[in-house]
Protein backbone atom coordinates (compact mmCIF):
# COMPACT_ATOMS: atom_id res chain seq x y z
CA UNK A 1 0.00 0.00 0.00
CA UNK A 2 1.47 3.34 -1.06
CA UNK A 3 1.64 6.32 1.26
CA UNK A 4 -1.06 8.10 -0.79
CA UNK A 5 -3.34 5.07 -0.65
CA UNK A 6 -2.95 4.84 3.11
CA UNK A 7 -3.58 8.58 3.39
CA UNK A 8 -6.74 8.25 1.28
CA UNK A 9 -8.17 5.70 3.69
CA UNK A 10 -7.39 7.97 6.63
CA UNK A 11 -9.02 10.93 4.89
CA UNK A 12 -12.10 8.85 4.11
CA UNK A 13 -12.46 8.05 7.80
CA UNK A 14 -12.18 11.74 8.68
CA UNK A 15 -14.88 12.59 6.13
CA UNK A 16 -17.18 9.84 7.42
CA UNK A 17 -16.93 11.15 10.96
CA UNK A 18 -17.56 14.74 9.87
CA UNK A 19 -20.52 13.89 7.63
CA UNK A 20 -22.35 11.54 9.99
CA UNK A 21 -21.91 13.89 12.94
CA UNK A 22 -24.35 16.40 11.40
CA UNK A 23 -26.96 13.74 10.64
CA UNK A 24 -28.93 14.09 13.90
CA UNK A 25 -29.19 17.87 13.49
CA UNK A 26 -30.45 17.59 9.91
CA UNK A 27 -32.96 14.85 10.77
CA UNK A 28 -34.30 16.88 13.71
CA UNK A 29 -34.73 19.96 11.50
CA UNK A 30 -36.31 18.09 8.59
CA UNK A 31 -39.97 19.07 8.11
CA UNK A 32 -39.72 21.49 10.99
CA UNK A 33 -40.04 25.26 10.60
CA UNK A 34 -37.01 26.27 8.51
CA UNK A 35 -36.28 29.88 7.63
CA UNK A 36 -34.71 30.39 4.23
CA UNK A 37 -32.61 33.14 2.69
CA UNK A 38 -31.54 33.56 -0.92
CA UNK A 39 -28.13 33.88 -2.52
CA UNK A 40 -28.00 34.34 -6.31
CA UNK A 41 -31.77 34.38 -6.92
CA UNK A 42 -35.02 32.80 -5.73
CA UNK A 43 -33.86 29.40 -6.99
CA UNK A 44 -30.74 29.47 -4.78
CA UNK A 45 -31.70 28.86 -1.15
CA UNK A 46 -29.69 28.72 2.04
CA UNK A 47 -30.80 27.91 5.59
CA UNK A 48 -29.23 28.23 9.01
CA UNK A 49 -28.65 24.47 8.87
CA UNK A 50 -26.42 24.78 5.81
CA UNK A 51 -24.21 27.14 7.77
CA UNK A 52 -24.30 25.15 11.00
CA UNK A 53 -23.58 21.91 9.19
CA UNK A 54 -20.60 23.39 7.35
CA UNK A 55 -19.19 24.88 10.56
CA UNK A 56 -19.42 21.49 12.26
CA UNK A 57 -17.80 19.69 9.33
CA UNK A 58 -15.00 22.25 9.09
CA UNK A 59 -14.21 21.98 12.80
CA UNK A 60 -14.25 18.19 12.65
CA UNK A 61 -11.85 18.08 9.68
CA UNK A 62 -9.39 20.59 11.14
CA UNK A 63 -9.42 18.81 14.48
CA UNK A 64 -8.60 15.45 12.87
CA UNK A 65 -6.34 16.71 10.06
CA UNK A 66 -4.93 20.21 10.69
CA UNK A 67 -2.92 20.19 7.44
CA UNK A 68 -6.05 21.05 5.47
CA UNK A 69 -7.54 23.67 3.20
CA UNK A 70 -11.35 23.59 3.13
CA UNK A 71 -13.48 24.96 0.30
CA UNK A 72 -17.09 25.05 1.47
CA UNK A 73 -20.21 26.21 -0.33
CA UNK A 74 -21.22 28.58 2.44
CA UNK A 75 -17.96 29.64 4.09
CA UNK A 76 -15.51 29.85 1.19
CA UNK A 77 -11.89 28.78 1.73
CA UNK A 78 -10.42 28.23 5.20
CA UNK A 79 -6.86 27.09 5.93
CA UNK A 80 -3.83 26.63 3.70
CA UNK A 81 -2.84 22.99 4.20
CA UNK A 82 -1.75 20.34 1.73
CA UNK A 83 -5.08 18.49 1.62
CA UNK A 84 -7.94 20.23 -0.17
CA UNK A 85 -11.42 19.45 1.12
CA UNK A 86 -14.53 20.25 -0.91
CA UNK A 87 -17.62 20.46 1.28
CA UNK A 88 -21.30 20.82 0.48
CA UNK A 89 -23.05 20.77 3.86
CA UNK A 90 -26.51 20.23 2.34
CA UNK A 91 -26.71 19.44 -1.36
CA UNK A 92 -30.38 19.78 -2.19
CA UNK A 93 -31.23 22.65 0.17
CA UNK A 94 -34.51 23.38 -1.63
CA UNK A 95 -35.61 19.80 -1.01
CA UNK A 96 -34.50 19.95 2.63
CA UNK A 97 -36.35 23.22 3.24
CA UNK A 98 -39.61 21.86 1.75
CA UNK A 99 -39.54 18.47 3.45
CA UNK A 100 -38.50 16.42 0.41
CA UNK A 101 -36.15 13.63 1.49
CA UNK A 102 -33.67 14.04 -1.37
CA UNK A 103 -30.62 15.83 0.01
CA UNK A 104 -27.21 14.86 1.30
CA UNK A 105 -23.92 15.90 2.83
CA UNK A 106 -20.98 15.75 0.39
CA UNK A 107 -17.31 15.82 1.43
CA UNK A 108 -14.27 15.10 -0.76
CA UNK A 109 -10.52 15.30 -0.24
CA UNK A 110 -7.90 15.91 -2.92
CA UNK A 111 -4.10 15.78 -2.80
CA UNK A 112 -1.94 17.27 -5.55
CA UNK A 113 -4.86 17.54 -7.95
CA UNK A 114 -6.06 13.96 -7.40
CA UNK A 115 -9.29 13.03 -5.65
CA UNK A 116 -8.36 10.66 -2.84
CA UNK A 117 -11.45 10.33 -0.64
CA UNK A 118 -15.15 11.02 -0.93
CA UNK A 119 -18.23 10.64 1.25
CA UNK A 120 -21.86 11.28 0.39
CA UNK A 121 -24.23 10.84 3.30
CA UNK A 122 -28.01 10.68 2.93
CA UNK A 123 -29.16 11.36 6.50
CA UNK A 124 -32.82 10.51 5.92
CA UNK A 125 -32.26 7.12 4.29
CA UNK A 126 -29.06 6.78 6.38
CA UNK A 127 -27.17 5.66 3.28
CA UNK A 128 -23.44 6.25 3.63
CA UNK A 129 -21.57 6.21 0.31
CA UNK A 130 -17.78 6.22 0.69
CA UNK A 131 -14.74 5.96 -1.56
CA UNK A 132 -10.97 6.13 -1.37
CA UNK A 133 -8.17 4.91 -3.62
CA UNK A 134 -8.92 1.28 -2.72
CA UNK A 135 -12.60 1.18 -3.70
CA UNK A 136 -16.16 2.39 -3.12
CA UNK A 137 -18.76 1.25 -0.62
CA UNK A 138 -22.36 1.72 0.49
CA UNK A 139 -22.67 1.18 4.24
CA UNK A 140 -19.50 -0.87 4.08
CA UNK A 141 -20.60 -3.10 1.19
CA UNK A 142 -18.46 -2.83 -1.99
CA UNK A 143 -20.06 -0.99 -4.89
CA UNK A 144 -19.79 -2.13 -8.51
CA UNK A 145 -22.20 -0.45 -10.90
CA UNK A 146 -23.42 -1.52 -14.33
CA UNK A 147 -25.43 0.53 -16.81
CA UNK A 148 -27.90 -0.27 -19.55
CA UNK A 149 -26.27 -0.65 -22.97
CA UNK A 150 -29.00 1.26 -24.83
CA UNK A 151 -30.62 4.59 -24.05
CA UNK A 152 -34.06 3.03 -24.48
CA UNK A 153 -33.38 0.88 -21.41
CA UNK A 154 -31.65 3.56 -19.33
CA UNK A 155 -32.77 5.87 -16.55
CA UNK A 156 -31.26 9.36 -16.37
CA UNK A 157 -31.24 11.42 -13.18
CA UNK A 158 -30.59 15.13 -13.81
CA UNK A 159 -31.72 18.63 -12.90
CA UNK A 160 -31.11 19.84 -16.46
CA UNK A 161 -32.39 22.18 -17.68
CA UNK A 162 -31.97 24.67 -14.86
CA UNK A 163 -33.68 28.05 -14.99
CA UNK A 164 -30.57 29.66 -16.48
CA UNK A 165 -30.54 27.06 -19.28
CA UNK A 166 -34.17 27.77 -20.10
CA UNK A 167 -33.53 31.52 -20.05
CA UNK A 168 -30.77 31.10 -22.64
CA UNK A 169 -33.25 30.04 -25.33
CA UNK A 170 -35.29 27.14 -26.70
CA UNK A 171 -32.34 24.73 -27.17
CA UNK A 172 -32.48 23.46 -23.58
CA UNK A 173 -36.15 22.56 -23.85
CA UNK A 174 -35.57 20.83 -27.16
CA UNK A 175 -32.70 18.80 -25.72
CA UNK A 176 -34.74 17.81 -22.69
CA UNK A 177 -37.57 16.68 -24.96
CA UNK A 178 -35.06 14.53 -26.85
CA UNK A 179 -33.95 12.88 -23.60
CA UNK A 180 -37.53 12.14 -22.57
CA UNK A 181 -38.17 10.59 -25.97
CA UNK A 182 -35.00 8.51 -26.29
CA UNK A 183 -34.42 7.28 -22.73
CA UNK A 184 -36.64 4.91 -20.77
CA UNK A 185 -37.09 7.49 -18.04
CA UNK A 186 -35.73 10.88 -17.02
CA UNK A 187 -35.99 11.92 -13.37
CA UNK A 188 -35.23 15.18 -11.56
CA UNK A 189 -33.90 14.63 -8.04
CA UNK A 190 -32.76 18.04 -6.83
CA UNK A 191 -29.34 16.92 -5.56
CA UNK A 192 -26.47 16.52 -8.00
CA UNK A 193 -24.22 14.85 -5.42
CA UNK A 194 -26.88 12.31 -4.51
CA UNK A 195 -27.44 11.64 -8.21
CA UNK A 196 -23.75 10.73 -8.58
CA UNK A 197 -24.01 8.43 -5.57
CA UNK A 198 -27.00 6.71 -7.16
CA UNK A 199 -25.00 6.12 -10.34
CA UNK A 200 -22.19 4.61 -8.24
CA UNK A 201 -24.74 2.31 -6.62
CA UNK A 202 -26.17 1.31 -10.00
CA UNK A 203 -29.62 2.60 -9.13
CA UNK A 204 -29.64 4.86 -12.20
CA UNK A 205 -27.63 4.60 -15.41
CA UNK A 206 -26.52 8.18 -15.83
CA UNK A 207 -26.53 11.63 -14.34
CA UNK A 208 -25.26 14.94 -15.69
CA UNK A 209 -25.19 18.60 -14.79
CA UNK A 210 -24.24 22.00 -16.19
CA UNK A 211 -22.89 25.18 -14.58
CA UNK A 212 -22.15 23.35 -11.36
CA UNK A 213 -19.69 23.92 -8.50
CA UNK A 214 -16.68 21.95 -7.20
CA UNK A 215 -18.34 20.92 -3.93
CA UNK A 216 -21.31 19.49 -5.83
CA UNK A 217 -19.35 16.93 -7.83
CA UNK A 218 -16.00 16.12 -6.18
CA UNK A 219 -17.07 13.29 -3.85
CA UNK A 220 -19.46 11.82 -6.41
CA UNK A 221 -16.84 11.83 -9.17
CA UNK A 222 -14.56 9.61 -7.09
CA UNK A 223 -17.44 7.38 -6.00
CA UNK A 224 -18.53 6.72 -9.57
CA UNK A 225 -15.03 5.99 -10.83
CA UNK A 226 -14.15 3.72 -7.91
CA UNK A 227 -17.44 1.83 -8.38
CA UNK A 228 -16.50 1.02 -11.97
CA UNK A 229 -18.35 3.81 -13.73
CA UNK A 230 -17.03 6.83 -15.61
CA UNK A 231 -17.05 10.53 -14.81
CA UNK A 232 -16.31 13.17 -17.43
CA UNK A 233 -15.91 16.86 -16.66
CA UNK A 234 -15.89 19.54 -19.36
CA UNK A 235 -14.95 23.19 -19.65
CA UNK A 236 -15.09 25.16 -22.89
CA UNK A 237 -15.75 21.97 -24.83
CA UNK A 238 -12.64 20.18 -23.53
CA UNK A 239 -12.53 17.32 -21.03
CA UNK A 240 -10.49 17.95 -17.89
CA UNK A 241 -7.98 15.26 -16.97
CA UNK A 242 -6.85 16.69 -13.62
CA UNK A 243 -8.72 18.56 -10.89
CA UNK A 244 -11.96 17.31 -12.42
CA UNK A 245 -14.00 18.93 -9.67
CA UNK A 246 -13.27 22.26 -11.36
CA UNK A 247 -15.32 21.23 -14.41
CA UNK A 248 -18.55 23.26 -14.62
CA UNK A 249 -20.28 20.62 -16.76
CA UNK A 250 -20.17 16.87 -16.22
CA UNK A 251 -21.65 13.49 -17.12
CA UNK A 252 -21.36 10.24 -15.19
CA UNK A 253 -22.25 6.77 -16.42
CA UNK A 254 -22.70 3.47 -14.59
CA UNK A 255 -20.30 0.72 -15.62
CA UNK A 256 -19.34 0.78 -19.29
CA UNK A 257 -22.43 2.71 -20.39
CA UNK A 258 -21.96 5.74 -22.64
CA UNK A 259 -24.79 7.78 -24.14
CA UNK A 260 -23.58 10.18 -26.87
CA UNK A 261 -26.74 12.28 -26.59
CA UNK A 262 -25.78 13.28 -23.06
CA UNK A 263 -22.09 13.73 -23.77
CA UNK A 264 -23.01 16.14 -26.57
CA UNK A 265 -25.20 18.25 -24.29
CA UNK A 266 -22.51 18.50 -21.61
CA UNK A 267 -19.47 18.91 -23.85
CA UNK A 268 -21.09 21.60 -25.99
CA UNK A 269 -22.98 23.42 -23.25
CA UNK A 270 -20.91 26.59 -23.72
CA UNK A 271 -20.95 26.10 -27.49
CA UNK A 272 -24.60 25.88 -28.58
CA UNK A 273 -25.25 23.35 -31.34
CA UNK A 274 -26.67 25.05 -34.41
Amino acid sequence: MTDLTALSTSLREVAVEAATAVGPMLRDAFRAEVEVAFKRDHHDLVTEYDTASEESIRASILRAHPDSRILGEEGGTVGDGAVLWLVDPIDGTSNFARGIAQFCVSIAAAVDGELTAGVIYDPMAENLFTADLTGAWLDGRPLRCAGAAEASAATVLTDYPAARDVAAGPAAGERFAMLVDEFRSVRRGGSGALGLAHVAAGWVDCTFGTSTHPWDIAAGALLVRQAGGSFHGYRDGAELTTSVWEAPHYAAFAGDAEYPQITEIVRDHDHPIE
